[in-house]
C-alpha cells in the first residue's frame, strides 16, 4: 500500500501584480492626483476669503470662515445665469448635432463604401488639422453675409461642421468593421438603409456615440476663440468668454478672479462626474470590440 505524501505547509498563492511595482503606481497616480486637485482646492479657498485675508495671509491660506459676497458679486457682475444658459445650449446643441452628422456621414463611408471613400476621409482628416486662426475670417465674412453673426446659432453650426469632420473619421473606421451578417439579416427582414441605421446600426454603437457626445459636450465649452469673435454681444457671450473679457477687469480684486474661475470650472467637472460611467463604459466596450 502506497502512503500519500504528507503535506508540510500550506503555500499560499502569490496574488498577480502584489508586490513593490503595484505600490509604486498607486503611489504615482496618488500623487498625480494631488497635482492636478491642488490647483483647484486653491482656487477654492481663494474665492471664499475676504480681499483683506488674501492680501494678508496669502493665497496658501485656509480662509478663516465663508465669504461668498466675491462669488455673488461676480454672478451679478457679468450675468452669469445667462452665459450659463448660452453655454449649455450651444455645447448641448452641437454635442447632438454634431453626433448625428457623424453617423449620416460614416454610414455612408464606412457601410455604403462610397466612391472615393479614402480621399473624403483624407478631407476630414485635413480639415481637423486647420487650426482656427486659418478659418476665422472666412467663416466671419460668411457669417455676415448670412446674416447669422452675432448670433448662438451661427456657432452652433460652425461647431457641429467641426466636431463632425471628426467624429465621421473616427465613426468610419469603426463602422468599417461593423458584423456585415447583422446588416444582411436586417435587410433580409425587409429593413431599408434608414432603418437598418436607426434600428440596427446605431443601437449597437451607441457606447461610442455616448462617449463622442461627451467630448462634444466638454471640447466645445471650452471654446473660446471663435465664440469671442462671433459672440461679441453681451446677451450672447458664453461662460469661457466672458471669463477671458474681465480676467484683466481692474475692477475684480483676487477673490473676485477666484470666484470666477471656480465658477467656471464648477459646470464643466459636474457634467464630467454625472456622464462618467457613460464614458467608461463606451471606453471599455471600444477597448473589448
Amino acid at each position: 500500500m502506497t502512503s500519500l505524501p504528507v503535506q508540510q505547509g500550506h503555500v499560499r498563492p502569490r496574488v498577480p501584480g502584489a508586490g513593490p511595482g503595484r505600490w509604486a503606481v498607486l503611489a504615482a497616480l496618488v500623487v498625480l492626483a494631488v497635482v492636478m486637485l491642488l490647483p483647484f482646492v486653491i482656487v477654492t479657498l481663494n474665492a471664499v476669503k475676504t480681499p483683506a485675508e488674501y492680501s494678508g495671509d496669502g493665497p496658501l491660506s485656509l480662509p478663516h470662515g465663508v465669504y461668498l459676497d466675491g462669488i455673488v458679486d461676480f454672478w451679478n457682475r457679468v450675468d452669469f445665469g445667462r452665459k450659463l444658459f448660452n453655454s449649455l445650449l450651444i455645447s448641448a446643441s452641437v454635442a447632438v448635432l454634431a453626433v448625428v452628422l457623424s453617423v449620416l456621414n460614416a454610414y455612408a463611408l464606412g457601410i455604403g463604401r462610397v466612391r472615393g471613400r479614402l480621399w473624403i476621409l483624407v478631407l476630414f482628416l485635413v480639415a481637423n488639422t486647420l487650426p482656427q486662426e486659418a478659418l476665422a475670417y472666412p467663416l466671419y465674412y460668411l457669417s455676415k453675409q448670412v446674416g447669422l453673426y452675432d448670433s448662438k446659432l451661427a456657432v452652433i453650426l460652425i461647431f457641429t461642421v467641426v466636431q463632425g469632420a471628426f467624429g465621421t473619421y473616427l465613426l468610419s473606421a469603426v463602422l468599417t468593421d461593423f458584423p456585415r451578417e447583422i446588416i444582411e439579416a436586417a435587410a433580409m427582414d425587409g429593413a431599408g438603409r434608414w432603418r437598418i441605421l436607426w434600428r440596427v446600426v446605431v443601437p449597437v454603437s451607441r457606447p461610442t456615440l455616448s462617449v463622442l457626445a461627451i467630448f462634444f459636450f466638454i471640447w466645445t465649452w471650452n471654446e473660446f476663440f471663435l465664440p469671442l469673435i462671433f459672440l461679441i454681444s453681451n446677451d450672447n457671450q458664453t461662460v469661457p468668454v466672458a471669463l477671458g473679457v474681465l480676467q484683466g477687469d481692474k475692477m475684480m480684486d483676487a477673490t473676485m478672479s477666484s470666484a470666477s474661475a471656480l465658477l467656471g470650472i464648477i459646470p464643466a467637472v459636474a457634467f464630467f462626474l454625472i456622464f462618467q460611467r457613460t464614458l467608461t463604459r463606451g471606453v471599455t466596450v471600444g477597448a473589448i470590440k
